[in-house]
């Protein structure tokens, strides 16, 4: 029987033991690659409440499809707010812009509208709207506590309308175009750094054409009642107006439309169409006036105009300006702050014509315009400030007074009267007097020795005319005058005397004939004085002989 020694082999065997562990390491690896490349990026929402939420369970939604879905939900560091934690898709990750918005839809009951009942049953879900900006890198996003009424993709403009009373409106009234509508107000805020109640505001298109630079806006909410003594006139809207208010805009007659509207502009809403009437204009010129007279009966909203025809406004009267300067106890003038509207001057309502206007005025005031302060209403006081150009003003320019440009003024009425007087006394009391009152000193004593010598003369005058030859003197003075007019008569052609001066009168006319002859005959033969002149033919011929 032989011995079986053992094989002892020195190579080591593979143990399919090994196997499972390896492929599970592989898989995982591979899910994990896969699960990072293939899942969406993490964003985190900030709300003020977490009604409706659930971690695991609310979905993110794009026009009904699911997006993503709440991974988590806790507070912030200071618990004012609720910090959501959600994993979106893959797909949707092109969705996160700048302007992505989210917003928690529940079912809602307002008087504009009912909207979320779906999510009685449901649940609440979480609304993405992506908007039309650049894809944004951060993802951290502050939700919208109210669901926006207009997609951010909708076509139309976006505007800001503001007022200083916020009234019966509210986000989701309409806004309407000749009664039809065509937008919506979308939220209403309040700002309180312009102390303004601010409406954002969207005009769906093709409407949003129908916004320009001279559009107006003004509140159509409810019923308005005017009673004048024509009657009473009653103004409403649609019926959705009248319930829930609402806004409506057009151009008014005589304003340029200007430009078309873009998203951003902001326009003024009027309280109503008749206070848009007295205010029609949204561009003003600011400046400043100053008067150095009373302004008792000037008022906030008196007319300024130009020869009787109104540019603008008196704002308000900068009192506490003036105090804040120290200068009120001084003597000071006191500014008025006003503002003049280019499109009155049938310039486009926009900021380009105000800066034109700031010029126009400028090269005025070089050419002598002034404001000045008229009555404009004999009972009552009431003042207004009219700008005209005046002759022979001093030279100014345009000053300033803190940020406006003060435009230069000149006394009237009273004050320009007392102006006047304070200057011809001035010009008085510069006059060097003593030299005149000096002359007139001497010209007085001058007068008064002629005075003097004048008396004496009419007294001796007077001797004279006393005396009796001077008084016979009238009736010397008829005698000789009589005594001279029966001379002349005697020298009549009738009478002897003018028949003798005629016929004296007569030879001696005929004197000078013949001298005038002989003259003429010297002139021609100056040598007849010494040689006989020849003798002058017989004008009978002699008979001829037989």
């Amino acid at each position: 029987m032989s011995e079986l020694k053992p094989q002892i082999s020195t190579g080591r065997r593979f143990n399919p033991i090994w196997v499972v562990p390896v492929v599970a390491i592989v898989v995982g690896l591979y899910m994990v690659i896969h699960t990072k490349l293939t899942e969406g990026p993490e964003v985190t929402i900030q709300f003020n409440t977490a009604e409706g939420l659930e971690a695991g369970k609310t979905k993110l939604r794009y026009r009904d499809v699911d997006v993503g879905v709440v991974e988590s939900v806790s507070l912030n560091d200071a618990r004012d707010k609720v910090v959501i934690t959600a994993k979106m898709d893959r797909e949707a990750a092109d969705m996160l812009r700048e302007d992505t918005r989210f917003w928690v839809v529940r079912a809602r009951v307002g008087a504009g509208a009912i909207s979320g009942l779906g999510t009685i049953l449901s649940g609440a879900y979480i609304q993405l709207d992506p908007g039309n900006g650049k894809r944004k890198k951060k993802t951290d996003y502050i939700g919208l506590e109210l669901p926006p009424l207009t997609p951010a993709d909708a076509p139309g403009v976006r505007l800001v309308l503001y007022s200083e009373n916020a009234g019966s409106l509210s986000a989701g009234d309409p806004i309407v175009y000749n009664g039809y509508k065509v937008g919506r107000i979308e939220s209403v805020t309040f700002d309180v750094k312009d102390k303004v109640v601010r409406y954002d505001t969207f005009i769906d298109a093709p409407y949003n054409d129908l916004v320009t630079a001279g559009t107006r806006f003004w509140d159509v909410s409810g019923i308005t009642v005017n009673a004048t003594a024509a009657g009473i006139n009653v103004s409403t809207g649609s019926m959705e107006t009248i319930l829930l208010g609402g806004v409506a805009f057009g151009n008014l007659p005589g304003v340029s439309a200007g430009k078309k509207a873009v998203s951003g502009d902001r326009y003024k809403l009027n309280a109503s169409y008749e206070a848009l009437e007295e205010d029609p204009f949204l561009f003003k010129a600011y400046f400043v006036v100053e008067f150095a007279q009373s302004l008792r009966g000037l008022e906030p909203g008196a007319p300024v105009e130009y020869r009787g025809i109104q540019i603008g406004r008196v704002e308000r009267i900068l009192i506490k300006e003036l105090v804040s300067k120290r200068a009120a106890g001084s003597g000071e003038p006191i500014p008025v702050l006003v503002y003049l509207e280019p499109a009155r001057f049938g310039l486009e309502d926009s900021a380009q014509s105000v800066d034109g206007m700031y010029n126009s005025v400028a090269a005025g005031v070089k050419q002598g315009m002034r404001a000045s302060l008229q009555t404009g209403n004999l009972l009552s006081g009431a003042l207004y400030i009219n700008l005209d150009y005046y002759k022979d003003t001093p030279e100014a320019k345009i000053g300033r007074f803190g940020e406006y440009p003060v435009l230069p003024s000149i006394p009237s009425g009273l004050g320009r009267l007392e102006q006047q007087v304070s200057q011809l006394l001035d010009k008085l009391n510069a006059l060097d007097v003593e030299p005149l009152l000096g002359s007139a000193n001497t010209a007085m004593g001058t007068l008064d020795v002629t005075l003097a010598s004048l008396t004496s003369t009419m007294s001796s005058l007077q001797v004279i005319l006393d005396e009796e030859g001077t008084k016979a003197l009238p009736n010397e003075i008829g005698q000789t005058l009589a005594e001279l007019r029966k001379t002349l008569g005697s020298l009549s052609p009738e009478s002897a005397a003018g028949q003798s001066l005629s016929n004296s009168v007569f030879e001696l006319n005929r004197t000078l004939r013949n001298l005038e002859e002989l003259t003429r005959n010297l002139s021609t033969q100056p040598s007849s004085l010494v040689f006989p002149s020849e003798t002058p033919a017989d004008p009978i011929p002699e008979a001829r002989p037989q």
